[in-house]
């Protein structure tokens, strides 16, 4: 990070002083990042510094950029370029390509769907890239191909297909086509016969914008849809999770802006939400209730600073398999996070290994972990293999 830290600093004409005025930082941050004293900062501190920097948060942490899977020289193996290909068609700039002569049947369609929602769950990102684009495209023919009811439920599909595409386009620091992703969904929101797949659509731009940068535009979007559908607490809870996905992902932009007090608001309502549901749901693969608000809650603990009050809060979580296997494992980076904070390393590690164990191929992907496990790596012991074999295992390179 340090490294790429200066590099563009010093294309932009600044000083290290002048970066930290511009990003509101101690300059002893920026020092000790470019010396490489310092590994890791922030998420807060990264989106000002990619802010001053004109740049995306992705491209300052080093995300990986392509699928992290061994290639075996079949077909079946995932691709930027196909999952491009599949939300950008070259045909639609040409006036169009036949689409094939008998189209996938709805219910085949929806079933693909929830396979793939399923896969996003655990984290498999290679499988999402391999799964993604047929379906885009079977979903476009179907669209083309059917009238009435049947064409707006190949619409629904490929929505909530294209914002799947979005999601994992961001995991790979792809965020522009990540943009194209949502606008393509939007539009087909429009042709369907889902009235939610438009809060769906609001929450996943949200979570899009939060990972380019543009932590206002993300806030607002997710408050914006936010007031439209308020519900009331006699709301039924699937109304009621909706709404409370929505205020999670504002708060999760507004603590990346240290606006504390309005993530203390936000928080309050959304948990208030999840209390009056009672229970945890999934919906559109996405969890809300009262576990997932309490995951939330020391998701911010931890990037406001307070560690302690985190691990208070965690510890009294209850349920945590009703959640997937991604949701569980950013929690316990979270714990690791807190734990780095206060100098406990060896359990930070415990962590680690707990978030690789729900979730081992997202954790590649996850910029967080990547850092943290960078971080454990320069202070451990030679002799301790865990935190070695869990940096090899994720790809860091020294």
């Amino acid at each position: 990070m340090g490294d790429r830290i200066a590099e563009l600093r010093l294309r932009r004409g600044m000083t290290q002083e002048s970066l930290a005025e511009r990003a509101r930082l101690s300059v002893d941050v920026i020092r000790k990042l470019e010396q490489g004293r310092r590994k890791t900062a922030r998420l807060s501190s990264i989106n000002a510094m990619a802010r001053a920097l004109d740049t995306e948060p992705s491209y300052l942490v080093g995300q990986p950029s392509t699928f992290e899977v061994p290639h075996s020289g079949d077909d079946s193996q995932p691709s930027v370029l196909a999952l491009r290909q599949a939300v950008s068609p070259i045909g639609d700039l040409l006036g169009g390509e036949p689409d094939p002569e008998e189209p996938s049947g709805i219910e085949e369609l929806q079933a693909s769907l929830v396979s793939t929602e399923a896969v996003r769950r655990e984290g498999r990102i290679g499988e999402i890239g391999v799964l993604l684009p047929p379906l885009i495209r079977d979903a476009r023919a179907a669209a083309h191909a059917f009238t009435g009811q049947e064409a707006a439920a190949a619409h629904s599909v490929l929505a909530v297909a294209y914002q799947v595409a979005a999601t994992t386009l961001t995991a790979l620091g792809k965020e522009d086509a990540a943009f194209t992703a949502m606008e393509r969904s939007v539009a087909a929101i429009r042709h369907s016969d889902d009235p939610n797949l438009e809060t769906l659509a609001a929450s996943t731009l949200s979570w899009v914008l939060t990972k380019q940068g543009r932590l206002a535009d993300a806030e607002r979007v997710a408050l914006t849809r936010a007031e439209q559908i308020e519900p009331g607490f006699r709301s039924p809870p699937a109304d009621l999770a909706l709404w409370g996905i929505l205020l999670l992902r504002a708060a999760t932009a507004a603590v990346r802006q240290d606006k504390h007090g309005e993530v203390t608001r936000l928080l309050n309502m959304a948990t208030g939400a999840a209390e009056a549901m009672g229970r945890d749901l999934n919906v559109y693969a996405t969890p809300f209730g009262p576990t997932n608000a309490g995951v939330a809650k020391v998701n911010f603990l931890v990037e406001m600073e307070s560690s302690e009050e985190a691990l208070r809060t965690a510890r009294g979580i209850s349920d945590l398999e009703s959640l997937p296997p991604t949701w569980r494992a950013r929690f316990h980076i979270d714990r690791a996070q807190a734990c780095t904070d206060l100098g406990r390393d060896r359990a930070a590690e415990t962590a680690l290994l707990q978030a690789e164990a729900d979730a081992p191929e997202w954790m590649r992907y996850h910029s967080t972990s990547r850092r943290l496990v960078s971080e454990l790596r320069e202070r451990a012991p030679h002799r301790d293999s865990s935190v070695l074999g869990l940096a090899d295992r994720l790809g860091l390179i020294r």
